[in-house]
């Protein structure tokens, strides 16, 4: 089963072609170990929240913009194969230092819960993050597949849900923190893919209709501590120079 290791970050805006040269040069690495597709996406709609935002997640500076990204990876086995042995691969220390504070990125391990259509190769994204709780995951996967049904309508090419496998605890930030996670609860790391910016925010606004009258005490999770924002593609393997 496909696995992903997903992360957050802040990278200085006057750093951004500093920053996908370093993308550039980290995915040459990656592929050598198995990773088989990586994706860097760059805030361009990130608002501010009242309870959680992707600002507070990464402790974020000012002149500091949002990354939403993903490496993904043929099995669990193959990653945690990769990262064991990185850190010893003379490689890593050739590479230039990574821009921006990586000591605030937050990052796991994320186990695929409801996949469709083309998450990948997208326009634009729209990235989630939130926290689950394990007796409400079957409950969570099914109100994806609904959600999924109105992003459809709306002309999105695909979306995927993944459940935290391998979700570390940081010194300064992680996933658990960034989502006020409660004990008991999972973080999830989510996206859907668009065609383009003005499609994802039309469909967004019929979403936002379509739950008016949703009672959000119902929901299998606590919608005031989930965080969604807009994402270019910055960087896709996909394209990359070999």
């Amino acid at each position: 089963m496909a696995y992903f290791s997903g992360s957050v970050g802040a990278v200085p805006a006057a750093k951004k072609q500093e920053y996908i040269e370093h993308l550039n040069e980290a995915w040459q690495l990656f592929r050598t170990y198995g990773a088989t597709r990586m994706i860097e996406t760059w805030g361009v709609d990130v608002p501010r929240g009242e309870v959680t935002d992707f600002y507070a997640a990464v402790d974020a500076r000012e002149n500091e913009v949002i990354t939403f990204s993903w490496i993904e990876w043929p099995d669990k086995a193959t990653c945690d194969a990769a990262w064991r042995k990185m850190p010893e691969d003379p490689a890593i220390h050739q590479m230039a230092e990574i821009p921006g504070d990586g000591s605030r990125m937050i990052f796991g391990g994320f186990t695929p819960i409801y996949r469709v259509g083309a998450p990948c190769g997208a326009g634009y994204y729209q990235g989630f993050l939130l926290a689950v709780t394990e007796e409400n995951k079957e409950a969570y996967i099914a109100m994806a597949a609904e959600g999924w049904q109105i992003f459809q309508k709306g002309g999105a090419f695909g979306m995927i849900e993944t459940w935290g496998e391998d979700v570390p605890h940081g010194k300064k930030t992680d996933f658990y923190r960034a989502t006020k996670a409660l004990a008991g609860e999972v973080p999830v790391f989510s996206w859907t893919a668009w065609p383009d910016r003005a499609t994802c925010d039309a469909a967004t606004r019929a979403m936002e209709e379509a739950m008016a009258d949703v009672d959000m005490a119902t929901m299998p999770f606590d919608a005031m501590r989930m965080m969604w924002a807009g994402f270019a593609p910055l960087f896709d393997s996909a394209s990359a120079p070999d």
